[in-house]
């Protein structure tokens, strides 16, 4: 019996140094901090959808004739919550992909809302657009923040899994590299949208016509 325990305890010892030295517990180190970052990431964006809501009700009240671009908010706030953004999804491009497109459309739809907004003096006075719109500012830096930290924490996850030979270790336990923000995306998100209120240069006169014949 003693030989036995002996026995086991020697094998577990030697395992747990072996899986060690492979990088196993660095992957999973690696890949718990990727998902928290997620969650974070996933907080912060479901933080903005909250808000979208009482934003346009206070927006329809002073600017109900904007109804198209409240529309707009209202429509990419639905696109947004239609999609389940579990750890899961980073696993899948397509899934994730969606998912990026459907939070540039909130991006998008908002920055043009806020935009015309400007064209209204009493809306942007009222204190509870203010207030509201300084919790969508801060939203926004906690979402840039948040995905910052996930895109550097995949970072690491990735190249640890990708290397010698760690790699060997993730492919014996099916762990495989996670989806990340896009360089194209963040360029997408952070360019403000091109809005101008002039209206259209009026056309061309057209030629006069001939003088009839004779």
């Amino acid at each position: 019996m003693r030989t036995l325990r002996y026995f086991l305890t020697t094998f577990s010892v030697l395992a747990a140094l072996a899986l060690g030295g492979c990088g196993y517990n660095d992957i999973q180190r690696n890949d718990e901090q990727a998902t928290a970052a997620w969650s974070e990431v996933v907080n912060q964006y479901q933080r903005r959808a909250d808000l979208v809501p009482n934003l346009v009700n206070t927006v329809k009240g002073f600017a109900a004739q904007e109804q198209q671009i409240l529309t707009q908010v209202t429509e990419a706030r639905a696109r947004v919550g239609s999609i389940q953004a579990t750890p899961e999804l980073v696993k899948d491009p397509e899934a994730f992909k969606r998912f990026q497109d459907a939070q540039a459309g909130m991006s998008s739809a908002l920055s043009r809302l806020l935009v015309v907004t400007e064209n209204y003096p009493q809306l942007k006075s009222d204190a509870n657009f203010r207030d509201l719109q300084a919790q969508l500012e801060g939203t926004e830096n906690r979402i840039a923040v948040a995905r910052n930290r996930y895109i550097k924490a995949v970072q690491e996850y990735n190249v640890g899994i990708r290397s010698f030979p760690v790699n060997l270790t993730a492919m014996m336990f099916s762990y495989k590299v996670k989806q990340n923000f896009s360089v194209e995306n963040e360029k997408a998100i952070s360019a403000p949208p091109t809005v101008s209120f002039d209206k259209p240069a009026a056309a061309p006169a057209s030629a006069a016509a001939p003088a009839p014949a004779k």
